[in-house]
């Protein structure tokens, strides 16, 4: 029988006169889906006859156009070539080799180019070439979308044309000359031999021509020393593999010390090859990167330094030895006893910039003949003159100066005067800068000429003395640029371009005959080797200078300046991926603060705390210095010493920056007389609470040995591994058995085809950060920014974690840990070991997807997103993923990231993949993950393709050492070594078997395809 009730769905339909009741009838929703959001618009849907859009369109295109919002990836449109250029095949990688010399980085590399577009940085290992974190993404700042893209006269602010520049700048010059006047040319460090000459060639024509260099960071004292000692003003190179006996006071020399790049000799003599490693001691203020490095740690104010340096002086040269009883005093002692019993082997080096200070450090190497010195083959990657730069600014107030050109340097915004240099720049008669960057001195003069990138550029560069480098473009320049030469030539009348002057210099002067081509491919040319030069030593009156050091006094807070390895100098400042870089001591991004020691935090009522996400707050100092007040956030610092602070340089920029990158304080106005130590400092506590943007909020290891594995050199010498390198074990059988023995799963043959596997030696590893930028240019991976970064959701693939210890090493942790007894007992033992020592052993560890054989996160896929490769890489297959993060949830390691937005083409991540021009960064082989999916270290599955098909083609066996990621590749320690085990030749099959070989969490049987290897200390005392 038929029911004669009604049913409704909404109390919509009780209204009969509703319109959304009959359009609802007709059609499932009530508005009209937005397909031209996600198709096209409405009038080319019409006329489309493309057969897949009428069907979407006109055939079940509800629910899916809905969805459609949240899942659709990013599209790319591709054009294809009209006519393919005969250099370029599609898909195929070209390699360039050329250098980077932007005056504070100096280095041999390779430009990987993807139809047209350099897209990452490699050394050039063929020229001994390294690379830190800031050339790696030097690439990046290529693409800068806020670059000065054209030339601009600034007293109308209108662009102008090099013509009209030339001629109105050529005006002013002969203005200039007619008066008599001088012009001064002020560059960075210039290495240059055919630049030179054409500053030389400059001078000749209009006369009265000064050439002053200056560097942002200053090694002048160094240089005036050297000068003073050997006639020459440059640095002395150091290799320090030959070292046995390392002391160094107040020299970050694995960071930015006169140039750096000393890390990859340095990691040769830390790994105890043999049985046999050198002997690190450091005594230094702030917590470096050679100190987190060291054996033995000594902390000191600044003004200490020079005090211990005179002590060592007297220790070693004149074997005088107060017997005070000191902490210090004992520290040089031993160390003097050191450097005494090893002679040559040992070298001082101090990074006091005070020429008496590094007078006497030379001094020490002379006296002992330190072969790790090398005073011949000197280096030019700094050679500013603090004496000329301030006189310079004297002469530029008082009239003196007609004309200033300025080249590849921003005193405006790195002068601690720069208030001075800017009232000189109104008393000059022309200004002129050349500049990549929008920056403030390129907004302060009249002319600002737009130069080009260095991977759009001819040029070259002695680096090292006898070793001539050269520099050419890898791509077209994007903009209206023209190079600092290009316009000398110009002005002094020669009509060739830079290339053709280039070309002409090297084969006159350098090449002799030799090949061009071969050296532009090489990317460098050595020189032969003369006859050996005489070195000429000069009396220096070193006690005089020992007296002269003793007469700095301290005061109760002293400020130690020093540089990051993400910024540097911060003329890279724009570049997301540095100021995204975690610093490798303090684990911060985006952001400078005051390191302070705990003590000092404790009696000013500075606190560092957790928020309820996690996240990381401080609070506010006042500091102030030489008559400059600055509120500053304060971090507590492990291994800062009492009464010292340390403040960053390269941040706090304005012009030319996007607002995201507008982070931090300029710490260049506290940087009077070019001295990183500052006394007299007074600090007051602030109001209001600062947000830190901290990737690891945990410090300390706990005890938990298994994670990062110590010994000493001792132990590593004279007892068996299992004693030091122990095999956790699990019960079987009621039989304590080793824990990789037994498995859950049935296992595989992995011997046949390739099995990847990647060595880290936590004794190489410097934490230094380059791999970790390496990562981010070959693999697409997203900048997230500040406030993300304060959530946990960054998305680097692979982190730099770095662990502090609770007692005087991580050994004594593990004692601690084993000494607790009882629930109450052990409790509070854990709680006392998360607070780290007042001066803490450091380690290391680079962490990335261990790729396990028996991979967690794979069992617990629903959607088998991720799997198992043949070749032993655990791969993501991101179109399966749904985001279910049940991987992430069951991976120990910690190394998966998800996608909580499309970081692409969105406004509110502003960085270089939300513009055109930043996009062009991005590999092509490398999918551009979208909002929702989890995405993980690939063990760069890309590059070990690429290696395949190229062996394939060539019709040969893939050679032994040629595979290689992006990590092991950028790493100039070698501290990651990656290759098939498979292929006994290849240097990481035996490392996986070395007697240091462990794997991260091994007792809980994952079998990972990473391995690390313990790391060996030289704490024993001479």
């Amino acid at each position: 029988m038929a029911s004669n009730k009604k049913y409704w769905k909404s109390v919509e339909e009780l209204n009969t006169k509703s319109s959304i009741v009959d359009t609802l009838k007709q059609n499932e929703f009530v508005e009209e889906i937005p397909t031209d959001e996600f198709l096209s618009n409405k009038e080319s849907l019409e006329t489309s006859s493309t057969t897949r859009r009428d069907f979407l369109k006109y055939v079940g295109f509800t629910t899916a156009a809905a969805s459609l919002a949240a899942c659709e990836g990013p599209v790319v449109k591709s054009i294809p070539y009209v006519i393919k250029p005969d250099d370029i095949i599609p898909g195929v990688a070209e390699y360039y080799a050329t250098t980077m010399a932007d005056g504070f980085d100096f280095a041999n590399v390779l430009v990987k180019v993807r139809e047209g577009r350099p897209i990452k940085i490699e050394p050039n290992k063929e020229a001994n070439g390294s690379t830190n974190a800031r050339v790696q993404a030097s690439v990046l700042s290529l693409y800068d979308s806020l670059r000065l893209k054209e030339s601009r006269f600034n007293e109308n602010g209108a662009a102008i044309s090099s013509e009209n520049a030339d001629k109105q700048i050529l005006a002013k010059l002969n203005e200039v000359k007619a008066a008599n006047l001088p012009i001064a040319v002020l560059t960075g460090t210039c290495a240059s031999p055919s630049t030179k000459k054409l500053i030389n060639n400059f001078s000749e024509t209009f006369g009265n021509v000064n050439h002053v260099v200056y560097d942002a960071v200053s090694e002048s004292a160094a240089l005036d020393a050297f000068e003073a000692m050997y006639g020459s003003r440059a640095l002395p190179d150091y290799n320090f593999e030959k070292a046995d006996v390392i002391v160094s006071i107040g020299a970050d020399f694995l960071g930015d010390w006169q140039g750096g790049g000393f890390e990859a000799g340095y990691a040769k003599g830390r790994v105890p090859t043999n049985g046999k490693m050198s002997r690190h001691i450091q005594i230094e203020s702030n917590m470096t990167l050679s100190g987190a490095n060291a054996d033995k740690r000594f902390m000191v104010k600044p003004s200490e330094q020079n005090l211990a340096l005179i002590k060592l002086y007297n220790a070693v040269v004149k074997g005088i030895a107060t017997r005070e009883a000191s902490p210090l005093n004992d520290v040089i002692l031993k160390a003097a006893a050191q450097i005494k019993k090893a002679g040559s082997k040992a070298v001082v080096v101090t990074g006091i910039q005070d020429k008496n200070a590094q007078l006497l450090a030379l001094a020490i190497n002379k006296a002992i003949n330190s072969t790790v010195i090398d005073v011949v083959n000197t280096k030019n990657v700094r050679k500013g003159d603090d004496a000329a730069v301030a006189q310079l600014i004297s002469d530029m107030n008082a009239g003196k100066i007609g004309a200033i050109i300025i080249n590849n340097s921003n005193p405006v915004y790195t002068l601690p005067n720069s208030t001075e240099f800017v009232e000189g720049l109104k008393k000059v008669k022309l200004s002129v800068a050349f500049s990549m960057q929008d920056n403030e001195t390129a907004n302060a003069v009249q002319f600002a000429l737009a130069t080009p990138h260095y991977l759009e550029s001819w040029g070259d560069v002695v680096i090292k003395k006898g070793q001539y480098s050269l520099m050419q473009p890898t791509i077209k320049p994007l903009f209206k640029t023209r190079q600092f030469q290009d316009a000398l030539l110009a002005w002094t009348g020669n009509t060739s371009t830079y290339y053709d002057f280039l070309k002409e210099y090297w084969s006159v002067e350098i090449l002799k005959g030799q090949s061009w081509n071969q050296a532009l491919h090489d990317g460098v040319f050595v020189a032969d080797a003369t006859e050996e030069q005489e070195i000429v030593i000069n009396e220096v009156d070193i006690d005089a200078a020992g007296s002269e050091l003793a007469k700095i006094k301290g005061s109760e807070f002293e400020l130690s300046l020093y540089t990051k390895t993400g910024l540097g100098d911060g003329q890279m400042a724009n570049n997301p991926w540095l100021q995204e870089l975690p610093d490798p001591i303090t684990r911060t991004s985006w952001d400078n603060y005051l390191t302070m020691s705990k003590a000092d935090a404790e009696a000013l009522g500075v606190v560092n705390h957790n928020v309820a996400n996690g996240a990381l707050n401080g609070s506010f100092v006042e500091m102030s210095l030489n008559g400059i007040s600055e509120v500053l956030p304060v971090l507590i610092q492990p291994g800062q010493a009492k009464g010292s602070i340390g403040l960053a340089l390269g941040y706090g920029r304005k012009q030319g920056l996007k607002a995201e990158m507008q982070t931090g304080k300029n710490g260049y106005q506290f940087y009077k007389d070019f001295n990183k130590y500052q006394s007299n400092v007074t600090l007051k506590l602030a109001a209001g609470e600062h947000k830190f943007a901290c990737v690891q909020l945990h410090n300390t290891l706990m005890g938990r040995g298994d994670i990062i594995k110590e010994t000493t050199i001792e132990d590593y010498n004279n007892l068996d591994s299992k004693e030091w390198n122990k095999v956790p074990v699990v019960s079987l059988d009621h039989n304590e058995v080793e824990a990789n023995s037994v498995d859950l799963w049935q296992e595989f043959d992995r011997t046949v085809g390739h099995h990847f596997n990647l060595s880290i030696d936590l004794n190489a590893c410097t934490g230094c950060g380059a791999c970790v930028i390496a990562c981010h240019a070959e693999n697409n991976v997203p900048v997230v920014g500040k406030e993300e970064i304060r959530k946990s959701r960054d998305m680097h693939w692979l982190r730099i974690d770095r662990y502090y210890s609770h007692e005087e090493d991580f050994a004594g942790d593990n004692e601690k840990k084993e000494a607790g007894t009882g629930v109450i007992g052990y409790k509070d033992t854990m709680a006392a070991l998360e607070d780290p020592s007042e001066n803490p052993s450091v380690a290391f560890q680079p962490v990335m997807c261990q790729h396990c054989n028996h991979a967690p996160c794979e069992t617990v896929c629903p959607v088998a997103a991720t799997s198992h490769g043949r070749q032993g890489q655990n791969q993501m297959a991101y179109n399966r993923c749904v985001g279910t993060r049940y991987c992430a949830n069951n991976c120990p390691y910690k190394v998966r990231r998800f996608n909580w937005f499309n970081y692409p083409n969105n406004s509110e991540f502003d960085y270089n993949m939300n513009d055109d021009l930043g996009k062009m960064v991005l590999n092509p082989d490398v999918t551009v993950r979208s909002r929702g999916v989890m995405e993980k270290c690939s063990m760069c599955i890309q590059m070990t393709q690429a290696t395949i098909l190229k062996a394939k083609k060539e019709g040969r066996p893939v050679n032994t050492n040629e595979f290689e990621t992006a990590c092991s590749n950028a790493c100039s320690t070698g501290a990651m070594v990656f290759g098939d085990v498979n292929k006994k030749e290849d240097a990481v099959a035996s490392l996986a078997k070395d007697k240091r070989a462990y794997h991260l969490l091994e007792h809980i049987g994952t079998k990972p395809n990473v391995v690390y290897h313990v790391k060996v200390r030289n704490t024993k005392e001479a």
